[in-house]
């Protein structure tokens, strides 16, 4: 597993690091801990170092798997969490008190003295244009309570907003084949400030796999059921925005482009490494073989330039006028 900054001035994170919204068992579907454990340790042995996670995902047992793991290991692993999506904030109950709850929270669940990164989860783009919760974040970086700060964001604008933020480390951002508006405008930005990027959703929610059909099923309480169309969220939080059988037909259209020597979800994962703008990529995992087959992304070599461009146009003619939300 290589490694990378997290930023000019950050911590090295892993190129593949594990995002653990699944293992909150969100959506009302239990999470053996056994299996969770087994996952997080499954990651670091594969060379992961970066944990991603939020006080919300599964009402902080995210944190809480986390935090009983990092007992157990003595690895150096950076987890970072977020605020901001909370029922009791989201949308515009905001303050200062609100959030250094949060954070004490985070830091007990997780046990430990200072969160490497507290990440803004999202929260509306009025909220990111008062600038005051950058003010208190810089704050709760002088009282030590957290090392680093960022947000993670909807849309492309919204990363613009945070990059003129003093003091930000990083932005978590959509970024994916079939998301690719960022590469000539937010990634150049970031990467001339010196912010890292940490690309969540890299496999379009499961789309990127090649593995479904305009057939498959989700479960009731699962977001690519119940949001497929953004009745909850933002759509782009479930399958890039794309209307689900339009994804399948994209995806299959795209097995023809993976080489000979990487899977479909490598070939996924390559790409989005292949940016040097990009810090970390965070797929989920629901099995410690996906752990595995996802950390392999780090050691194979970068897509060609033709590739490169060949997928280029695949989004601007088939791709982008059929991604829904905002972007």
């Amino acid at each position: 597993m290589k490694t990378r900054k997290l930023g000019k001035n950050g911590f090295d994170v892993s190129e593949v690091g594990l995002g653990t919204w699944q293992i909150g068992a969100d959506w009302g579907k239990n999470f053996p801990s056994e299996k969770a454990l087994e996952i997080l340790t499954t990651a670091v042995e594969n060379g992961t170092t970066f944990f991603d996670t939020a006080d919300v995902y599964g009402a902080g047992q995210s944190e809480k798997f986390i935090g009983e793991f990092l007992k157990q290991t003595d690895k150096a692993i950076r987890v970072a969490t977020k605020f901001g999506r909370g029922g009791d904030v989201f949308p515009d109950s905001y303050s200062k008190d609100a959030m250094r709850k949060s954070i004490e929270g985070s830091l007990s669940r997780l046990g430990v003295d200072a969160l490497d990164l507290l990440q803004l989860h999202c929260i509306p783009t009025s909220e990111l244009q008062k600038g005051h919760v950058f003010d208190w974040l810089r704050d709760f970086k002088s009282e030590g309570l957290i090392k680093t700060f960022g947000a993670s964001v909807e849309s492309v604008d919204e990363g613009m907003l945070c990059l003129e933020q003093e003091g930000i480390q990083s932005l978590q951002v959509i970024f994916n084949i079939f998301r690719q508006k960022l590469v000539t405008g937010l990634l150049p930005q970031a990467e001339a400030k010196g912010v890292g990027i940490i690309v969540r959703l890299p496999l379009a929610s499961g789309l990127l796999t090649g593995k479904f059909s305009k057939n498959t099923t989700f479960e009731k309480n699962d977001h690519r059921n119940f949001n497929k169309d953004g009745e909850a969220f933002n759509v782009g939080e479930t399958f890039a925005g794309l209307p689900f059988e339009k994804g399948v037909e994209l995806a299959d259209a795209l097995k023809s482009f993976v080489p000979g020597d990487m899977n479909m979800v490598q070939f996924a994962l390559r790409w989005i490494l292949d940016h040097n703008a990009v810090s970390t990529v965070i797929p989920g995992a629901s099995s410690p073989a996906q752990v595995t087959g996802n950390s392999a992304a780090s050691e194979l070599a970068p897509l060609s330039d033709e590739l490169h461009a060949k997928l280029s146009e695949f989004y601007l003619s088939r791709v982008h006028d059929s991604i829904r939300g905002v972007y």
